[in-house]
Order: C-alpha cells, then structure tokens, then sequence
C-alpha cells in the first residue's frame, strides 16, 4: 500500500513550472512500477496456490506462472545491467557482476608538481628558476592486514625513491609496524614531504642536524598511541639513516629513534601537543658517538563553525647536536618559531625564525621568513616569500622565492 502510495504521488500533477519532460519520465516510471507490482501480486498468487498442494501430488503446471517468474528475472537482470545465463539443462544461472572488483587490483596514483622562481640579492642572478621536485606516490591496501606507500622522487634528473614502506595495523598491544625506507619521526616537520611545509624548505636547523632533505631511514618502525590525561603516541624505530655522512661519517651502522608525542584537547577549538625526540647512532671505525635530542611543540586554534576561514598555528622546535670522537666534541644547538594564520578561506599569512649553530664551525645563522600563501583550490597552491639571512658577523642576505605547487590524485599535498 506503501508503495501504491508512493507511485501514485510520483505520477501526481507537477507544479506549473515543471518541465514537460520531467513529467513525461515520471508518469513513465509510474506506469512502470504498476506493471512490476501486477507481475509480482500474480507471481504471489501462484506461489500460495502451490503450496496449498496435498502432499505427494504432482501439481499441475502453470504456463502463465512461468512467464511471470521468467518476466520478473528478465526485468531484476536488466535493471542489474547484465543479461541472464543459462545452464545446459535451461536453469537460469545467477549473474554476478565483478566490474566494480577489477578497479582495486590497481593502486591510488597521485602526482604532485614543485616549481620555484628566486630573487637574490647581493650577487649575480643565477639559477632563477628551478623545477624542484616531481613526485609520483603509489597507494594500496594489499590485503585486510597491510597497506602500502611508494613515493618517488625526480629531482634534478636523478630518480630516487623518497619512501616505500609497507605497514600493519591491528598488532597484538594495538601495535602499528612498518617495514621499508620512511621519513623518520623525529620532532614535528621532519615527517612531512617537502611540497607541504608551511615555507618553502624544511627549517634551517633540520637540514643543517639531519641531511639535506631532513633524516630517512630504512628499517623498522613501531607504533603505539594511548589515553590517560590526554592522547600519547609513542614511536620507537631502528634503521640505517640516509644521513650517514652528516651523522654517523658513513658509518651505515642502524641508528635508534624514540620520539613521545603529548597530545591535549584544551578548549572545543584549540588543542596543544608536546613532543621529545632522541636519536643515536656509532661509527666504531671513527670513533664517533652522534646523539641528537629534539622538544617540539605546537598549539592550534581552529573554531569548529569556521574552520575553513579561520585558523592559528604556533609551533617550534628545538634540537641539539652532539657528536663525540673519541669522547671529545661539543654540543650544538638549532631551533625555529614559526606561525601561520588562515585570513579567509584561500590567503594564509605566515612568519618563522630560525637560529642554527653550524655543527662544525659553530657559526650562527639566523633567518626571518615572512610568507603569504594563496589556495586557490585544493589541487593548487601559489606562494611568495622574503628570506632575510645573516650568517656569523658577514652582511645579510636578501631571497624573494615564488613557489607554485600543483596536484592530481586521491591523495593531494599530504603531509606523510
């Protein structure tokens, strides 16, 4: 009765301003589904009949029957969008449709652009314009376990895989692992990919501590997240560091990572993480012990109703560097502020400061970098930014960078 209703308000008078043709598809639809609801009240009658058969008493066979069953299979096939098939004694075999099955067989492909122009000033102009990274990621559930992520890189005409690791959730102890090359958990931008940090290159003290893109490793990592007085995420990993001969001398030996991770839910729009990094590793044939110790923090508002034009981030870190032959050498210490504040829902105004004692000579570098960032969607992303830079006692330098970043696939501009 339901349905009669439902029909029968369908097939109702459009309102004057309806199309015509709108009301010609409903009335068809109408007609269709009374001559789908006669097929099955027939079909229905049939069934009761038969079973109202004595017992051991052939019934007698109903052409009509079969036609309205045979009608009501054609109809449920074609509106499946597959024809019916049929065995070699004529009984209807099911259709089952795997179309939709075969897409998961391949994995998610992304692909993001990075493109800078540069302004230097004092010195001759050179190397304007430079395509700086090209990165092609690859991402799949291999099966009800495990997932995947491959990231590779061309830059500078050279083909390297930035990360390819495979990971398990759902461990005993609620344990994620993950097996393969990864950027390493050490404080709270090393992780993130180049293309996403709020500037246009990692701060000042991660390339100068850890390598040039920040520390990588391949090896083995361990997850654990638990509550108690907020949410703590604790990450344990061995690996042998890409960084080996800004770290470790080219010693290739495994290097050990912890990294505990704070995380409080202060207000309904604002909420604090705390973070501590250790990281160590030897070089026996050197005689050197490298330790390095990271505090990273970070506090972010964002109102709940207007997420998508407000929102304030405050973070920092600080890192220091020792690195011992022979027992002897001294620590050095590196750090940055930064700040980024979301004007409306495409401009984003951004500051950072950073302070870098160099890990041989000592001298100190310092940097101020103002930058304005403009989404213009969520595939594409333009930014410009002034760098003032002063190393030591020498004179500063000035950089005006212009940055274009472009994206396509599932996964667009993802910090990990």
């Amino acid at each position: 009765m339901l349905l009669l209703l439902f029909v029968a308000a369908l097939a109702a008078p459009a309102a004057p301003q309806q199309p015509t043709q709108t009301q010609r598809q409903v009335d068809s639809l109408a007609g269709q589904m009374r001559v789908l609801k006669a097929r099955l009240d027939s079909a229905l009658g049939v069934l009761a009949r038969l079973q109202a058969q004595p017992a051991g008493r052939a019934p007698a066979r109903d052409t009509t029957a079969g036609d309205e069953l045979a009608a009501l299979r054609a109809a449920a096939t074609a509106a499946a969008g597959g024809a019916a098939q049929r065995t070699d004694t004529g009984t209807p075999m099911q259709f089952v449709g795997r179309e939709r099955n075969q897409a998961q067989l391949n994995p998610e492909i992304s692909v993001t652009g990075d493109v800078r122009a540069y302004g230097t000033a004092p010195g001759v102009q050179r190397d304007n314009f430079d395509p700086r990274e090209f990165e092609i990621g690859f991402q799949s559930a291999l099966d009800p376990y495990s997932t995947t992520k491959i990231f590779v890189s061309l830059e500078n005409g050279e083909v390297n895989v930035e990360e390819g690791y495979a990971y398990w959730t759902g461990l005993p102890g609620k344990i994620r692992l993950d097996v393969g090359k990864f950027r390493q958990q050490f404080g709270e931008l090393n992780r993130w990919h180049l293309h996403a940090v709020p500037e246009t290159e990692y701060p000042l003290a991660l390339t100068s501590y850890l390598g040039g893109d920040g520390l990588s490793g391949t090896g083995l990592s361990l997850y654990h997240a638990f509550g108690g007085l907020g949410v703590h995420e604790l990450t344990a990993q061995v690996t042998r560091s890409a960084s080996d001969d800004e770290l470790f001398a080219g010693g290739r030996r495994p290097s050990y990572l912890a990294h505990l991770l704070n995380f409080w839910q202060l207000t309904r729009s604002t909420y604090m993480q705390l973070g501590g990094t250790v990281l160590y590793g030897t070089n026996p044939d050197a005689s050197l012990q490298t330790t390095v110790g990271g505090l990273d923090f970070r506090l972010t508002w964002r109102p709940p109703a207007r997420a998508l034009y407000r929102e304030w981030t405050v973070r920092g870190e600080l890192l220091g560097l020792r690195q011992r032959y022979s027992g002897i050498g001294k620590t050095r210490v590196g750090g940055y502020a930064s700040t980024t504040f979301k004007l409306d829902q495409r401009w984003i105004a951004g500051l950072a400061y950073d302070y870098v004692e160099a890990p041989g000579t000592g001298l100190i570098t310092r940097q101020l970098i103002p930058s304005l960032t403009m989404w213009q969607s969520e595939w594409v992303f333009l930014r410009a930014q002034y760098q003032w830079q002063k190393v030591s006692t020498a004179s500063p330098t000035h950089r005006i960078a212009l940055q274009a970043v472009w994206a396509i696939g599932p996964h667009k501009h993802e910090t990990y």
